[in-house]
């Protein structure tokens, strides 16, 4: 469903990464390895329409991700190693207005569900800059219980969480996955999902 074909792109006068080919199936994912500098979040901004490759082209359905436009934008959920959350805003109303971005309305009661699932009762409603780092992070993955996109394209998501968190996480991608969504990511920490080949792209 998504196919990469001799995909490149550079940073600058720096060349990142080229001829690069692969493509993922619904219930595959994907784990990005590489060291720092190598171009991982690159490749994912490129994966998500947010940059233009120098070369070759990002396919989803068999359709160029340029031609598709917001239909291309509804069906991922992208989650970037900042939480792209706002300090003065609560844990609920951050993850109402991240919904509305998206493209979809999410009822205030679903969302403090969300937040509870991943461990923040009683935080719902205080402001995100009192939140520690740990429970900021789980605020920005709370968006993957509300969302119904197919593929999710997470950039260090187990970034200041703790075991716990680590393991929900774990959970909730195994779901998506048996529900044949399609998961990209990237990690420095050890991650399995229990019962999932775990395919691999290294750049270098």
């Amino acid at each position: 469903m998504l196919e990469v074909s001799n995909l490149a792109c550079s940073r600058g006068d720096h060349r990142l990464f080229y001829g690069l080919s692969f493509s993922l199936k619904p219930g595959q994912i994907m784990q990005l390895q590489g060291e720092n500098g190598s171009g991982k979040t690159t490749l994912l901004r490129a994966l998500c329409g947010f940059m233009m490759p120098d070369e070759g082209e990002v396919l989803w359905r068999s359709e160029n991700i340029r031609h598709l436009g917001e239909d291309y934008c509804s069906e991922i959920l992208y989650l970037g190693h900042l939480n792209a959350i706002k300090d003065e805003l609560s844990a609920v109303e951050n993850l109402c207005i991240s919904a509305g971005l998206s493209g979809f309305v999410l009822k205030e009661n679903d969302a403090i569900a969300a937040l509870r699932h991943m461990g923040l009762r009683g935080r719902e409603a205080l402001p995100a800059k009192v939140l520690s780092q740990g429970q900021r992070r789980r605020v920005a993955l709370a968006r993957l219980m509300v969302s119904d996109a197919k593929l999710w394209i997470l950039d260090e998501p187990l970034t200041a969480l703790d075991v716990g968190a680590v393991a929900l996480i774990q959970g909730l991608i195994a779901e998506h996955l048996e529900n044949q969504g399609m998961v990209i990511f990237t990690t420095h920490q050890p991650f399995r999902v229990a019962g999932m080949e775990m395919h691999s792209l290294s750049l270098s």
